[in-house]
Order: C-alpha cells, then sequence, then structure tokens
C-alpha cells in the first residue's frame, strides 16, 4: 500500500487528507481493523517510535499511552505488586505478561490523560494485553504484530472498528526528515540521539552514586521526553512514567504539572483512597474521575452539594492537606528529565516536594550553579546530559 486516504486531517473541515511515502514506496503498515484518522496516526508513529527506543534501552517490552501527539504515561514491562494492581485496576487478574504490565503501567499512572488514548507496543500484541486494552476507552493500538487471540478479541472492540495497526518492526526511515508549515517546507535531520550510559555519566552534583534502576529510570524518563511536545519534565519510578508535564511555555509550569500528577499518582497508594466505598454500578472512569476530586482540594465542596451519593456508599472523610503531605514525605527515589535547561531554582524546589532524588538536563544556564546548589541542598545527583530534547 502507497497511500492511505483518511476522512480528515486534524479538523474535521480540514479536507483531503491521507498519508502515503513521499518517495513513492510502501507505507510500513497494516491496518488491520478500524479506519484510524489523521490524529491517531500522529500519535502512533510517535508512540513506536517510544516503545521501540524503550525496549531497545531497557531489554523489556513496552508500552505508551498517548494522546494529543504526547504520552500520557510510558512504561516497561515490570511486574505490578498488589498496590499498583489495585490503583491500576488489574488486580482482578491472575497472571499479566509483561508486555501487558507495560500496559497497565503506562495506562494507569495518569488514567485520566489516558481516556481514549492511542496505544502503542513494542512486542507483539498478546492476549492478556489484549484484555487489558478490551476493556478500557481506547482509540486504537500499533505493535509490530497480534497474536491470533489478541485479534480476534480486539475484533470485539468498537463493533469490530477499533482502529487496530500493524508496523513494520524492521522499517527505519530517512535520516532527513520533512513537514509543512504554511506552504513553506521545513527540512531537519532526524533526531536519532541515542539514550545510554554515556549521556548520563556527567553528574555535576555533590552527589554522583546513581543506583542501576535510577538510571534505568533516568533512560526513560529522556526517551519519553524525546516523544512529549515542548517544554517538557517527566518524572518517572520503578519503570514507569508517574507525571509528564508537556507543551507549557515555561518550564517551572512544566514541573508543577509534572509535579502534581506524580503526587496524584502516589496519593491513590494512600489506604484512605485505596479504601473509598465506590458504588458497585459506576463505570471505571466515574471511578477515576471521583478520585481526582477526592484528592484535589474541591473536594469539600463536593461533600456540601451532596454529590458523592452518586459514587459512594457512604460519605468518605476528606482528605486533609496535611494527611497528604504527610503521605508524600514518603514518596522517595524518584527520577526527572527535563528536555531543555533549568533556567532557574525554583524547578529544583518543585522538584524535591515530589521525592525527587535524580536529575538528567542539559545544563547550559548562566544560573547552572544556582540549581546545581539547589540540589546540593537536598542530596540530590544531577547529570548534565549537553543535549537538548525539544519535539515540535
Amino acid at each position: 500500500m502507497k497511500e492511505l486516504a483518511l476522512k480528515y486531517g486534524c479538523n474535521p473541515n480540514q479536507k483531503p487528507s491521507r498519508i502515503y511515502m513521499a518517495d513513492g514506496g510502501e507505507l510500513p503498515i497494516r491496518v488491520l481493523s478500524g479506519k484510524p484518522g489523521y490524529i491517531n496516526f500522529l500519535d502512533a508513529f510517535n508512540g513506536w517510535q517510544l516503545v521501540r527506543e524503550l525496549k531497545e534501552a531497557t531489554g523489556l517490552p513496552a508500552a505508551t499511552s498517548f494522546k494529543h501527539v504526547s504520552p500520557a504515561g510510558a512504561a516497561i514491562g515490570l511486574p505490578l505488586d498488589e498496590t499498583l494492581a489495585k490503583i491500576y485496576w488489574v488486580d482482578d487478574y491472575e497472571q499479566l505478561s509483561p508486555l501487558a504490565c507495560a500496559y497497565a503501567r503506562a495506562r494507569g499512572a495518569d488514567r485520566m490523560s489516558s481516556f481514549g488514548d492511542f496505544i502503542a507496543l513494542s512486542d507483539v500484541c498478546d492476549k492478556a494485553t489484549a484484555l487489558l486494552i478490551k476493556r478500557e476507552v481506547s482509540d486504537g493500538v500499533i505493535a509490530p504484530g497480534y497474536t491470533p487471540e489478541a485479534l480476534e478479541i480486539l475484533g470485539q472492540k468498537k463493533k469490530g472498528n477499533y482502529n487496530v495497526i500493524e508496523i513494520d518492526g524492521s522499517y527505519r526511515p530517512d535520516p532527513l526528515e520533512r513537514k509543512q508549515v504554511y506552504g513553506i517546507t521545513f527540512e531537519q535531520g532526524r533526531q536519532e540521539l541515542k539514550i545510554d550510559d554515556a549521556l548520563l555519566s556527567h553528574f555535576v552534583t555533590e552527589k554522583k552514586e546513581v543506583s542501576e534502576d535510577a538510571l534505568r529510570d533516568l533512560k526513560i524518563a529522556l526517551i519519553t521526553l524525546k516523544y512529549t511536545q515542548s517544554n517538557s519534565v517527566c518524572y518517572v519510578k520503578g519503570g514507569q512514567a508517574i507525571g509528564i508535564g508537556a507543551g507549557q511555555q515555561s518550564r517551572v509550569h512544566c514541573t508543577r504539572l509534572a509535579g502534581q500528577k506524580a503526587d496524584n499518582w502516589f496519593l491513590r497508594q494512600c489506604p484512605k483512597v485505596l479504601n473509598l466505598p465506590f458504588a458497585d454500578a459506576i463505570t471505571r472512569a466515574e471511578r477515576d474521575n471521583a478520585i481526582d476530586v477526592y484528592i484535589g482540594a474541591e473536594y469539600m465542596d463536593v461533600l456540601a452539594d451532596g454529590a458523592w451519593e452518586k459514587v459512594f456508599t457512604e460519605k468518605p472523610e476528606a482528605f486533609t492537606a496535611q494527611e497528604k503531605r504527610a503521605w508524600l514525605d514518603q514518596m522517595q527515589g524518584v527520577t526527572l528529565g527535563s528536555d531543555a535547561f533549568f533556567p532557574f531554582p525554583d524547578n529544583i524546589e518543585r522538584a524535591h516536594k515530589s521525592g525527587v532524588a535524580y536529575i538528567a538536563q542539559p545544563g547550559g544556564s548562566v544560573r547552572d550553579a544556582d540549581v546545581i546548589a539547589a540540589c546540593d541542598k537536598y542530596g540530590m545527583a544531577m547529570a548534565f546530559t549537553g543535549i537538548r530534547l525539544f519535539h515540535h
């Protein structure tokens, strides 16, 4: 197949629309079901690059959950403990494959942002992963292949109209990439930077010791940032992104946004949240929304108007600011990556509140000394990579 006509572009009024190979060659994909759209393919191709690099960097299956051309979550296939399985709504499964664990993590870290996602998988989609995908609200999936059982399961989603794309895992694009804006063609070399140990070898802080797990997580953060709309910051812990701040004009706003998401990820593990008395009839999305409201400051307003009766069997106690801070103070060993330098130490102050202990960033700010001093104050280890990772 040399080209594929699409229903429309980013918006319904943007017609005609298609994807094709500029050199006239064959597209490296097959659409196995559904009718993927313009934004679906943008998510699919960016997501595929991300998971392929995560697999190469870690040796483990990887998954990502994409929304509007940025990842809502990204992870590798490490086993889930009982608490994570519960907050990701997969505790009813007796056994998950490594690939299924990767998707459960990628989807579960920020479930609200992942609602209606496009999924990318590094490995052939198996039955366990397909079963997870089947029950989530999702637009589609891209993978290098699917087992017959997985295809049958995915074929039952959206009455057979769920978007399933198979990509040629051996495909490698031309080293030059082009796009048009306002009729003008832009050309640049592809971002082929390899995220490896050598890139993370220049630690500029007093603390320079980094565990193998932390080094792995720093790689995950930087690879995730390669495919996140800039400015962007990514918090990672335990082999998965737990907070991604994308597309903000101010770096500290990226750090705050990603930090808030990381905080919510950890607060969801608090027994007070784990034991919320949900009504049986509510949907998974309604539970996610209810948890977000419960954790948020606006929960007291919900108590006042009685809306809790729609989702809970009894009125939960409020989650006070003091209780939340006490729980968050237990979050430690978080890694953080930034796609460009930190211009002020306020980013470090905010990162510290979310348990960050390891940082990777390009360096190069006139205030690098101030940023390093802030890291030293909190005993953080920070590496300067010397490489910016803007993605637009």
